[in-house]
């Protein structure tokens, strides 16, 4: 660029001034960002879309629901496959080492979680052991589990001593859990001293259009009975629980729009008082043959260089929050049982945190700019 070391030096003047501005930046897109990865936690962006249902017990989600109701709900038109699970609990040698564990159907559990991957032969090899089990990549690594392992596991829910044969490690993506212990329903129900429960049902539709009918038709089929039912979709049920917790997202536009005034200010001030500290030379250069126009780039330019370069270390700090987070549980798991699976930066809010901080740069930069395009040739040099 033919004027950058001169944008350089102006930024040099001060270098104080111009760090901690740059650091406010850094500050304000880090705590942004973290926001975010924390919204991302408890509101994932790849929930299942209208087509998926969560049907739970009406009165709460912790009381159990009759394993009859799977025929029931797939007898309703525009339902393609019911399958469901129960909360297991269990923990692995130490009461710390505590993960996600389901008791799930094997003959309709795959079919709901398509966002996960397992070879066909170690699917197969799961279903036809009866003391067979699926776990996530990361909590294999996590314990340094492989296929066929016998892994002993103590009970909290369902109290005792069990024991599990690994025999699949299912993968997905980044944004999905890979935490999480699956194994076969029968085995649970023979040892519960209330048979035929579950936890809750989860419906595939064949259509997501049909999503509002089948909700009433499934409430209304067990409306008045001893186990009352309340289906939401799984979109709406997560994002349900996230509000029970606290409004993260109105939280993270809250703070969006503090850090975005917050800027305003800040960058507006320090360029304003560069511009002010350097009006001689701007007459000077007016006098040179520098236009307006010219000037205002300049300007707007060096506001933008600072929201740039705070944005590029606040947004790498974040980042390696997120990595550093994210080696943590991989090692030491999650302690809040699944809500904190998945620690990542999503792409969309990095993306939108940095064109924050450059608009804030330029919208900072525009009226300390039109200042130095009203400098007084004349006027300026006679007083200096």
């Amino acid at each position: 660029m033919k004027y950058y070391e001169l944008i350089v030096a102006n930024l040099l003047r001060r270098r104080i001034r111009s760090a901690l501005t740059v650091l406010s930046f850094a500050v304000a897109l880090f705590l942004f960002c973290l926001l975010a990865i924390v919204q991302l936690a408890f509101e994932p962006a790849n929930l299942p879309g209208d087509d998926q249902l969560l049907v739970t017990n009406r009165v709460s989600v912790v009381i159990p629901l009759p394993v009859a109701y799977k025929e029931r709900i797939q007898e309703i038109p525009g339902v393609k496959n019911v399958t469901f699970a129960i909360w297991f609990g269990g923990v692995y040698r130490d009461p710390s080492n505590n993960f996600v564990s389901y008791a799930v159907d094997v003959d309709t559990w795959r079919a709901s979680v398509p966002e996960t991957t397992v070879p066909d032969d170690q699917w197969a090899a799961f279903v036809a052991d009866r003391e067979g089990c699926i776990v996530g990549e990361q909590l294999a690594k996590r314990f340094g589990w492989k296929l066929g392992d016998r892994i002993p596991l103590s009970g909290t829910s369902y109290a005792g001593a069990w024991e599990f044969n690994i025999r699949g490690i299912y993968t997905a993506g980044p944004e999905d859990d890979v935490t999480q212990f699956w194994f076969h329903y029968d085995l649970l129900n023979e040892r519960q001293q209330v048979k035929g429960l579950v936890g809750w049902y989860t419906v595939s539709l064949a259509s997501p259009e049909i999503a509002g009918r089948v909700i009433k038709a499934i409430d209304a089929k067990f409306a008045n009975s001893a186990w009352e039912t309340k289906t939401a979709t799984v979109k709406e049920a997560v994002s349900s629980y996230g509000k029970s917790l606290g409004n993260i997202r109105s939280l993270v536009l809250g703070v969006g729009g503090i850090v975005f005034a917050t800027l305003l200010v800040v960058t507006g001030n320090a360029v304003a008082i560069a511009v002010r500290e350097r009006s001689r030379e701007i007459a000077v250069m007016k006098a040179m043959g520098f236009s307006d126009g010219l000037l205002l780039a300049l300007v707007v330019f060096e506001s933008v260089s600072i929201a740039l370069l705070g944005g590029i270390i606040g947004l790498g700090l974040a980042k390696l929050l997120a990595m550093a987070l994210a080696k943590l549980l991989a090692i030491y798991g999650d302690p809040t049982n699944g809500i904190l699976a998945t620690i990542y930066l999503p792409v969309p809010a990095a993306a939108t945190a940095f064109a924050i901080t450059l608009l804030a740069g330029v919208l900072a930069g525009i009226g300390p700019a039109m200042s130095a395009m009203r400098v007084q040739v004349v006027e300026t040099l006679r007083r200096t």
